[in-house]
């Protein structure tokens, strides 16, 4: 018989479970589906929006959108088009009910778990097929399938089921590879750090200009000292390199923001006699700022709990 056995709401950043309906099924097949769903939530943030996985007797089928996942396990000859328009019809209403602010700070697991309500209603609704009525144009979600089909993934490409393999699939959208490393998230913007980067670009625009400027004088006259010229394209890259800390993780990055802070200072101090007491003051009280902002905004942290 054709039908979808369970389906869960997973936040794709981090894989924890927003909602998900009640199993009863026990059985070695479903544990073993279980697995994989766990597995597929750890790597939600690397694979496409719309995907399918065939396991044996059954199809786990999910897509993602604005940072959430719905995710539905199903027998392999349930309908492909009937899956999606299910999880389509999860996701407008979990879409209606909750705000982004909500699912972005949720921190306990199953904290929404009242969507579970929908989720067996439906469910119950689209295992009817007979009966079936729905507002999706199921003729439209065909056309939709057709012409840009759910990507496939394999038990291979999820490796062990321990859930620590590294993916290694082709990526959906174009030609690449998707990372195997998960890239490590950051905090979400606050608005100082909007102002701290913007500001950071303002005095590196500032320096590029009178680097050039720097430059034509020195065409102009042959005594200029070419090492401004340097310590402004200098002061360029540090203030880049900031706007760069801010936006993405990296190694060492609470130390690399000091030393770029450090170098902003050193070639603001070059500049001395080039610059007055106010510009000084700007340029250094920006890098003090974006080097506290790169500081603040740390990577995000998982729940102890989260995969519960």
């Amino acid at each position: 018989m054709s039908m979808i056995l369970s389906a869960s709401v997973v936040r794709v950043r981090d894989g924890l479970p927003l909602s998900a309906s009640t199993d009863y099924d026990q059985s070695t097949g479903m544990q073993e589906c279980r697995k994989y769903f766990k597995i597929l939530s750890r790597k939600l943030s690397q694979l496409p929006d719309r995907c399918t996985m065939k396991t044996g007797q059954y199809n786990i089928n999910f897509i993602s959108s604005l940072g959430v996942s719905y995710m539905m396990l199903c027998t392999e000859n349930y309908p492909s088009v009937l899956a999606f328009c299910f999880l389509d019809e999860l996701q407008k209403e979990f879409i209606t009910t909750y705000n982004m602010m909500k699912t972005n700070t949720a921190v306990r697991p199953y904290c929404f778990i009242e969507f579970d309500n929908f989720i067996q209603r439906t469910k119950q609704r689209y295992n009817n097929t007979r009966s079936l009525s729905t507002k999706m144009n199921l003729a439209d979600m065909q056309t939709e399938i057709k012409l840009r089909p759910p990507y496939q993934i394999s038990v291979s490409d999820l490796g062990s089921a321990n859930g620590f393999a590294p993916l290694s699939v082709a990526e959906y959208r174009g030609t690449g590879k998707i990372s195997a490393a998960p890239h490590q998230r950051l905090e979400p913007v606050t608005l100082p750090g909007i102002v701290s980067f913007v500001l950071s670009l303002l005095c590196g625009a500032l320096n590029l200009i009178r680097g050039f400027h720097a430059i034509e004088s020195l065409l102009q006259n042959e005594g200029e000292d070419f090492s401004y010229v340097i310590a402004f394209f200098l002061g360029t890259a540090a203030c880049l390199y900031q706007c760069y800390l801010f936006v993405y993780y990296t190694g060492w990055r609470n130390a690399k923001s000091f030393l770029t802070f450090g170098l902003i200072c050193l070639c603001n101090m070059y500049l001395y006699e080039l610059r007055n007491l106010w510009q000084l003051f700007f340029h250094v009280t920006v890098g003090a700022f974006s080097t506290l902002q790169i500081r603040l905004r740390q990577p995000q942290g998982k729940s102890p709990d989260y995969n519960v």
